[in-house]
């Protein structure tokens, strides 16, 4: 789990088969690296790596099939460029953002970045895999950036984001042109309301609630429960 505040910059190439290798920027790396370990899982673009070799200034993971197909490494050229490290969350740290759990549920892309006198204003699309879970004022993980969504326009499944200068200048969205593509997460507690409310719905859920109320005292008390 992660908590969408991003600790580092770092460069991503591809290597043989599905090994990707992630080297931390010059000057960025102590936080990443300070006490990596074989096993540990960091966030690269929002997307949980498990590190498998340290090295000097960085770590070699691999992206599994459904990791490729789901977020930016299966989506753009594999080509160096820069990315967002975050350490997974320590039992007691503190939670900057929001829970943010390195499942990326699906790509979207830059349509405009505005500089205003306060902040960036960046506008992306969003699939519908995750636009049901964007809100006004909600949160969302873009490229593993805990963001508050400023706007969104369901009918064209659109949302913008308003971004502060230094978050615009220690993460990679200052790399991004139009067109790029970008990690999107939704809120995990969107997921879990619609899932309950799903289940509300089901046929299980009817079943359920049957069995509930076949439970009564004397049927615990036929069972052995006093």
């Amino acid at each position: 789990m992660f908590t969408g505040i991003i600790q580092a910059l770092g460069t991503i190439r591809p290597l043989q088969g599905d090994s990707w290798q992630i080297t931390c920027v010059t000057g960025s790396s102590n936080v990443i690296m300070q006490d990596l370990a074989t096993g540990d899982s960091i966030a690269v673009d929002g997307i949980c790596l498990t590190v498998e070799k340290i090295l000097k200034d960085g770590f070699i993971a691999t992206a599994s099939p459904e990791t490729l197909r789901r977020t930016t490494l299966g989506q753009e050229e594999t080509q160096q460029r820069y990315v967002n490290l975050e350490a997974s969350l320590r039992v007691g740290g503190k939670v900057g953002g929001h829970f943010v759990m390195g499942h990326v549920d699906g790509v979207g892309q830059l349509l405009s970045a505005e500089q205003t006198a306060t902040s960036w204003e960046m506008s992306f699309t969003a699939p519908n895999a995750i636009a049901r879970y964007i809100v006004p004022k909600g949160s969302i993980a873009i490229n593993g950036i805990s963001l508050t969504v400023a706007d969104y326009q369901p009918e064209v499944s659109q949302f913008k984001v308003a971004v502060i200068p230094l978050t615009y200048a220690e993460t990679n969205l200052q790399h991004l042109k139009p067109g790029s593509w970008v990690n999107l997460e939704g809120d995990i507690l969107g997921k879990y309301v619609e899932k309950f409310v799903c289940f509300s719905n089901s046929d299980h859920r009817r079943t359920v609630d049957t069995i509930s109320d076949d439970i009564s005292p004397a049927f615990l008390a036929e069972h052995g429960y006093v």
